[in-house]
């Protein structure tokens, strides 16, 4: 992969700019990942911008800069790539380097949720908790309730966690549990333990109990 990506393919710039990152098969090099990233983004390779724009995001290799980040997954987003337009929506609704403006990430995040990418259900979710908490609009509990249940069958673990804790509150917690579960199998372990806090202060009956249990079951 080195050696492609020395010799200028493209494909593998942006690959072994990956492998630096995650410290695959080669020491972990931030500095170096975004060096190779942003090669070939310079080479309109639109996924090695978007992590151009993580990278100064989350301050890989470079100190954060949420502006740079921003306008990293605007252009990719508008050429498309579906992993910038949930990144950049997640920055327009927060107002983080890029002014505030939640209808325009709402936009993009049913725009990705509605695809069948791997990013699909980590938008619907979001689309759910704009739903369910009116930040672009009125609140809407059945809308929540279907993109929460897509955000789930998709697997992502957030999802999984508002999916039955909607089932819950509508009484369906034998419905519930296996959700709960779920979310523990798929969640890291910060998350498990907020979901675990959660579960045990909920005036939901049983959740304090058969839903700290299927949370431990999912850890198992």
């Amino acid at each position: 992969m080195r050696s492609l990506a020395d010799a200028g393919e493209t494909e593998a710039m942006a690959l072994y700019g990956q492998l630096l990152l995650d410290g695959d098969g080669v020491a972990r090099d931030e500095r170096a990942a975004l060096g190779w990233f942003t090669r070939a983004a310079a080479q309109h390779h639109l996924m090695a911008l978007n992590m151009v724009g993580r990278c100064y995001d989350l301050g890989w290799g470079t100190p954060v800069d949420k502006g740079r980040a921003a306008e990293c997954y605007r252009i990719a987003a508008g050429r498309g790539l579906d992993w910038a337009m949930y990144n950049y929506a997640t920055l327009l609704a927060l107002g983080d380097g890029v002014a505030e403006d939640k209808a325009a990430a709402l936009g993009l995040f049913e725009q990705v949720a509605g695809g069948e990418g791997l990013a699909a259900p980590k938008a619907a979710n979001y689309v759910g908790s704009f739903a369910e908490d009116g930040w672009a609009g009125p609140v809407d509990m059945a809308k929540a309730a279907h993109w929460y249940a897509r955000a789930a069958a998709g697997g992502d673990f957030r999802g999984c966690f508002n999916h039955a804790r909607l089932l819950g509150a509508g009484g369906r917690v034998d419905e519930a549990l296996p959700w709960l579960e779920q979310a523990a199998k798929l969640g890291n372990p910060r998350f498990v333990r907020q979901v675990a806090d959660w579960l045990a202060r909920s005036d939901v009956p049983r959740f304090a109990t058969d839903g700290l249990a299927a949370l431990r079951r999912g850890q198992c």
